[in-house]
């Protein structure tokens, strides 16, 4: 137990650790371990330990590569070309256990994220800190916010989705204090919807919170303001089926008309060209939160985007190439369409080229876009009107036509709701094809995920019942904490 517990202590960082992004403290040695009272003595000292808590959710393990990689490797848009479990096959295959990798150091390092944004927000409500007021409750906006997008990626990894029971299912251990000693190994699950109540409590304070507008173009894309919890907010009520909340959030952000842009706040719009949100580095305003790389902080080898996706011709592994009967067979995406230049082919395969600056692979990993967040509320529109909903066109027609001008919708060109759906979630797959959404799709839709295949594998279709439709609870979690099970 103590032996664990010592691990845990290193993961959570129950030692007051500062984190800065300027280059001159990137160095290990100058990481300093600080007491309660000395941590929150500046204001450096405490934006230091919040950009600790952005440093820990962008692990390779969690958004430095692997939760898109899980969730993009589970749909059918990827073919594995390596065999070796190493490598992500046993998502892609659906074999993953409790024991492997894959679920212990997702778990265990999205429990670290937590673990540093309660340690930090009880440090602050003890009081004596070198900030009050308004600054203050920004600072724990943002920790509320990664705190609240930790709870999402575990309860849409490890448990039911919200469908299945009406969020009654076994959810996860909610924890909401640091720790920093032995001791706190027991505690059982909440149930599904415990979680998302939390998730959302965190994101309706950060969005109280935070910062309206940030002047600095890096710390706009990379950092959380208010458009930010809200954009979260679409998604994470779009996987709850609350389309009426989902909207409302939306409305707040996205324009009644086109040109559809944020009305307040950051000024969140569509970029012009979406080739241009893939240039490594990008901060153009469609780009409301991604997750920044230096040298010094890589998500390491087998965790880039880039390692996984480009083939070795352009500097990758070509791990995963895309599948001929996945969507870039789909007849409805044209040669047209800009996004098609977002692939290549090699050695007579497909590749995806999002992630092309090449190794240590330091382009920005894109959490949430805006047209993501138009094509929440086109869902949301559509299935809340009973025939075929104008709004909801037109924002399908946006996203759709800034990449493929040949292609423009109306409301005649669905003969229904259900037509017009499967437009929503057919671009859905198209538009954010290698940045972890199709999963997502399939799990809050309760659809089957499709069978796939490669060099003579198969992978039969699973079913929204069968037990691999989530991963397993991670069984260093099931070992130390008996109130919990799979």
């Amino acid at each position: 137990m103590k032996k664990y517990m010592l691990k845990l202590a290193l993961l959570s960082g129950v030692t007051m650790v500062l984190f800065s992004c300027q280059k001159s403290t990137l160095n290990p040695t100058s990481t300093t371990a600080l007491d309660d009272k000395t941590a929150f003595a500046t204001l450096d000292r405490i934006d230091g330990q919040v950009k600790g808590i952005y440093a820990a959710i962008k692990s390779g393990q969690v958004l430095g590569g692997r939760y898109f990689l899980y969730n993009d490797a589970r749909a059918e848009n990827l073919v594995s070309e390596d065999p070796n479990r190493v490598t992500v096959r046993a998502p892609w295959e659906f074999s993953v256990g409790s024991s492997d990798d894959e679920p212990r150091n997702l778990w265990s390092n999205a429990y670290s994220t937590i673990n540093r944004a309660n340690l930090f927000l009880d440090g602050m409500e003890a009081g004596g800190n070198a900030v009050a007021g308004a600054k203050a409750t920004e600072f724990q906006g943002e920790a509320r916010f990664l705190r609240g997008l930790s709870y999402y990626i575990l309860v849409t990894t490890f448990a039911r989705p919200y469908w299945d029971g009406n969020g009654s299912k076994r959810g996860l251990p909610l924890r909401l204090k640091g720790i920093k000693g032995p001791g706190f190994n027991e505690l059982a699950p909440v149930t599904v919807a415990e979680v998302y109540t939390q998730i959302l409590q965190d994101l309706d304070f950060a969005e109280t919170n935070l910062a309206a507008t940030v002047a600095d173009a890096t710390a706009r894309t990379t950092r959380a303001h208010k458009n930010t919890a809200i954009a979260l907010k679409t998604r994470v009520y779009l996987s709850m089926r609350d389309y009426p909340k989902v909207i409302t959030e939306a409305n707040k952000i996205v324009s009644t008309t086109a040109p559809f842009k944020a009305p307040s706040g950051v000024a969140n719009a569509l970029a012009a060209n979406i080739t241009n949100l893939f240039t490594g580095t990008s901060t153009d305003l469609e780009n409301i939160f991604s997750m920044p790389f230096t040298v010094n902080d890589a998500p390491g080898t087998q965790n880039q985007l880039g390692h996984y996706y480009r083939p070795s011709s352009a500097g990758g592994q070509g791990i995963f190439s895309l599948n001929a009967n996945g969507v870039i067979g789909d007849t409805k995406w044209t040669k047209a369409d800009d996004r098609r230049k977002l692939i290549d082919t090699a050695s007579s395969k497909s590749y995806l080229k999002k992630f092309n600056s090449g190794s240590p692979w330091l382009d920005f990993a894109p959490v949430i876009r805006y047209s993501e967040v138009m094509l929440n509320l086109a869902e949301a529109l559509a299935r809340g009107n009973a025939g075929v909903d104008a709004r909801a066109v037109e924002l399908l027609n946006a996203v759709r036509n800034r990449s493929d001008k040949t292609t423009t919708y109306t409301t005649a060109s669905f003969a229904n709701q259900a037509e017009l759906l499967v437009a929503i979630l057919q671009e859905r797959n198209i538009e954010f094809l290698g940045e972890g959404i199709r999963s997502l799709d399939i799990w809050r839709l309760g659809l089957d995920f499709p069978t796939k295949s490669s060099g003579g594998f198969i992978v039969t279709a699973i079913p929204s019942t069968s037990p691999a439709y989530i991963f397993p609870i991670s069984s260093d979690e099931t070992r130390l904490n008996p109130l919990i099970s799979n």
